[in-house]
Parts: C-alpha cells; structure tokens; sequence
C-alpha cells in the first residue's frame, strides 16, 4: 500500500512532514490531508536557514551577505529547499489523532539532493560501504532522563512574561529517586511513563526490546533490537521525538540530555552496537571463523574474538576516535561524561566485554552476534552521523589494514596502541604508541575532526566546514555565557 492510500484508507485528516536537523531534532510542515497527496510527488516547500540553525536556534551563516554565495552555495538570501517524503519512513502517530508522520530529505530548486542533509550522509557512507560488500547493522541501547511536569499546563516555560531565546527550562520532579541499579521498586514508581514509552514504541513499530531504570535519578534506559543502519537511524530520530511527544501530553518531560541540570544525576550514554555483515549473503563478517587457526591467540588480541576484517574496522575506530567524537558527543554538556570509572570512556581503548573502555569487543569465534559496542556517544547525537563517522574511520581501518593492538584491562589508565598493516590470517602485531584521549571538550573535538583527512575526505571538506561552523557558533555562546548552568538547562534541557 502507498502513502496516498494509507492516508485516505484510514481517513487521516493531517500529515506531518519531518526532516531531521543537524542536531538530531525534527522540524517540518503539516499539511491536510489532500495538500500530503499531493506533496508526494512535489514535495514541501522548507526555508533553507533551517538547516543553518545552532542549538538555540540562531542561523549560525549570514545568508544575507554577499559572500553567502561562495561560503555556503545554494543558501543564497534564505531561499527555498523542498522537501521530498521518504515513503519507508511513513507512520500514524498513535498520540496524535488521525495524523500521519513522513521522514524527508531536501533538495535544492535544481533537484539535487543537499550534502549537508546528514541523512544523505550516512546513505553516503554505506554506499562507500557496500563497495566493499558489506552491509552494517546496528543495535541501539539509549539511557535518557524522565521528569514529572510540576505544572504541565501552565508550566513556567509556557509563561509569555517569560519568554526569551531560548526560553526556560521546565520544572519538574523525578520519577524515582535513582542510585538503585535495576530496582524493581523503582520500575514500579515509574510504570505510568514507562508504558507510555512502550505503546508508543510498539504502535510506531519500532523494534523495542527492554525498558530499565538506570542508576541516576529519573534515569532509565530503551534497548532496541539490531536493524540494518539506516533503519536504526530512522528508529533513533523517531523515538526521540516520539518519546518526548506523547510524554509531554501526559505530564511528563523526556530529555535525551547528556547531563542534566541537577546537582545529583548520572550521565546518560548511548551505546551503539554495530557489525559488518556481507551483502551476498547477509553473514557476520565480524566474525571469527571456528576452524582459522588465529583463534588460539591470546584473549587479548583482537582475532582472538573477531575475524580479520572486524580487527581492522576495530582500528579504524581507535585511529579516529577524537575526530569522531565530535560527531558522537556534539554538546558542550556531553564532555562531562568522560569521567574515571563512570562506564564512560577516556582514551580510545578497546576491551573485551568491558564498559569501561571506549570499544567493547563482544563475541567469540562462531558466535554470529560478534559485534563491537562504541561507548563514546551520547544520546543527544545525530544517529546518522554518529553513524556515518563509524563507517568512515572503520573503512579506513580494513583499507589501510589497521591493526587495533592489544586490548586493555584497566581502561581507565594510559594505554598504548598500533596501527601497523597485518595478514589476514597472522596474529596481530602487539607494538604498540602512545594512543589516542578522548577531547576534552567541544572546541577540541572540533578541531580533531577539522584536521583529521580521513574523515573530512568520507564526509566532504564542504560538509566539514558547515558543521564546524554551526558547533562553533554553540561553544562561542556557552563560553560567553555569564551562568553557563543556566546556559544549558535552556539550550538542552528544556529543548532536546
């Protein structure tokens, strides 16, 4: 069944038309129902400086100005981009009455897809992929804040004497009281919001698997089964919105928030599972082989537990890692997170089935779920460039024949690693240099992936540029900010 026929079919009055921004938050146009039909073919019209906005909303380019024209081509003077629906993407929403939703790309007047779209960035990146016959697929496990609106209805946000830009945060109260890893009491004081989550993850067929409470207050955690990439980057825009949407109408405020504003919290992660499966025939191409000799080397090399290629996607990961942190961990509020035995990261390491290290390798030889768990991000990150820098740093990793050197037990102190070109079948090479930290902030991080030519060649130095300039135009506010606290509960908390 088509778009146009499940909207009239089932009588849909609205249909909302969505892109996802640079920070991974939905904007778009609803149109009535005949108008959506139409829009199929035609798209939707979309101001082009909403894809110029900074996190509180500000056009971080002077579209204006005469030199736009070269800075930024096909911005000129805040002209049009349309909109084109991606029919897979379409869903009812199951909070909204008689309202459909459609995901979509832009494209300049002349019918040219945007490079800057970060959608069209990760279908870039696993075009560049399947050059090598591989397919990857991706698991999400996502820890975010709920809060009970004090007042949802005349909350103080929604006071216009208090309007600014961005406005304030919300007040609210927790949901359970936290520092009780897995409490069943706790799941049972926040059984309201956490069905709410589950009808509407289910209703929008989303692949959910658990719903737990997390160690902070008010912290919990939704694992969704693996799906090929670009489904679970659709998955993760959808939720998030989706989430925080049917909340919102129940009371409740959902915040995906690295750190938010209160005294005592846990940072939330999002762990991205990910594995190389080969096209033809839709195998693991992570895993080791039972019968390869290279399966009695010690635990601590990496083919002890993945195949050759997966050895090589590890250390492409390892060499990137500070450009790619950028990409994954894209607020100022994110850095917080890299603190020392916190299940966070703090230098790009790798382990095996261990949370403390930046890469957990998870599998052995024969076990089709042989994958590799990245523990750098946040769950604020766009999905799909989170995703696309995987790909990027991984590809240069089984091109160049990277190898990862040996894995960590103690992640939390300085490590050492080597990307030195390996056969396919021989131990890996154990020499090893200085490795990698993770950024300490924004700013660094930035510049990490400015100068890294890996990554700035996979996503375009064009692209680069773009969104250096829309994060710089973030960390130049936080930095001048007189209450940088207050910065964020209205830049993050009240907003992502």
């Amino acid at each position: 069944m088509n778009m146009a026929q499940h909207i009239r079919e089932n009588q849909l009055e609205l249909v909302r038309f969505v892109w996802c921004d640079l920070h991974g938050m939905t904007r778009g146009k609803t149109l009535t129902a005949s108008a959506a039909i139409k829009a199929l073919d035609n798209g939707v019209g979309m101001v082009s400086t909403a894809m110029l906005k900074d996190t509180s909303d500000r056009t971080a380019f002077k579209v204006f100005e005469a030199n736009i024209a070269t800075d930024l081509p096909g911005f000129e003077y805040a002209n049009t981009l349309t909109l084109h629906p991606i029919p897979s993407t379409f869903k009812i929403l199951p909070w909204a009455d008689k309202t459909g939703w459609v995901q979509c790309q832009p494209a300049f007047p002349n019918g040219e897809w945007v490079p800057y779209d970060t959608r069209y960035q990760l279908t870039h990146a696993l075009n560049k992929l399947s050059q090598h016959g591989l397919g990857m697929v991706c698991g999400l496990e996502i820890e975010f804040h709920i809060y009970k609106l004090r007042d949802p209805v005349h909350g103080e946000n929604l006071d216009p004497d208090m309007a600014a830009w961005p406005g304030p945060s919300p007040c609210v109260s927790l949901i359970h009281p936290g520092f009780s890893l897995l409490s069943e009491t706790c799941v049972d004081m926040a059984e309201e919001p956490l069905r709410i989550v589950q009808h509407t993850a289910q209703a929008l067929g989303l692949p959910l698997l658990s719903l737990e409470v997390e160690f902070g207050p008010s912290q919990v955690e939704a694992v969704f089964d693996a799906t090929d990439a670009l489904t679970a980057a659709d998955n993760m825009v959808l939720f998030r919105s989706a989430a925080k949407q049917a909340l919102r109408r129940a009371g409740y405020h959902a915040t995906f928030m690295c750190r938010p504003p209160f005294a005592h919290i846990m940072s939330s992660g999002w762990h991205l599972h990910q594995s190389l499966v080969h096209l033809s025939d839709g195998s693991n191409a992570m895993m080791r082989d039972t019968t390869a000799s290279a399966t009695h080397t010690p635990p601590s090399n990496a083919l002890h537990s993945l195949s050759a290629v997966g050895a090589h996607y590890l250390a492409g990961l390892l060499a990137h890692a500070p450009a790619m942190t950028a990409l994954s961990t894209p607020t100022v509020n994110g850095y917080g997170r890299f603190q020392p035995n916190a299940l966070a990261p703090q230098s790009a390491v790798w382990g095996r089935d261990n949370r403390g290290a930046m890469l957990r390798v998870i599998g052995q030889a024969g076990d089709t779920a042989t994958r590799i768990e990245n523990r750098l991000g946040e769950p604020a990150a766009n999905p799909y460039l989170y995703m696309a820098s995987q790909i990027h740093a991984g590809l240069h990793g089984i091109e160049q024949q990277l190898t990862p050197g040996p894995s960590t037990d103690s992640p939390y102190t300085t490590h050492t690693s080597n990307n030195n070109e390996v056969d396919d079948t021989a131990a890996l090479d154990t020499t090893h240099t200085l490795t990698h930290h993770i950024p300490s902030n924004l700013q660094v991080a930035i510049q990490a992936l400015q100068s890294d030519t890996v990554m700035c060649d996979g996503f375009g130095e064009a692209f680069v540029h773009y969104y250096a300039r829309i994060k710089a135009s973030e960390y130049q506010r936080f930095e001048a900010a007189q209450d940088r606290d207050e910065f964020q509960r209205r830049e993050y908390f009240a907003r992502i």
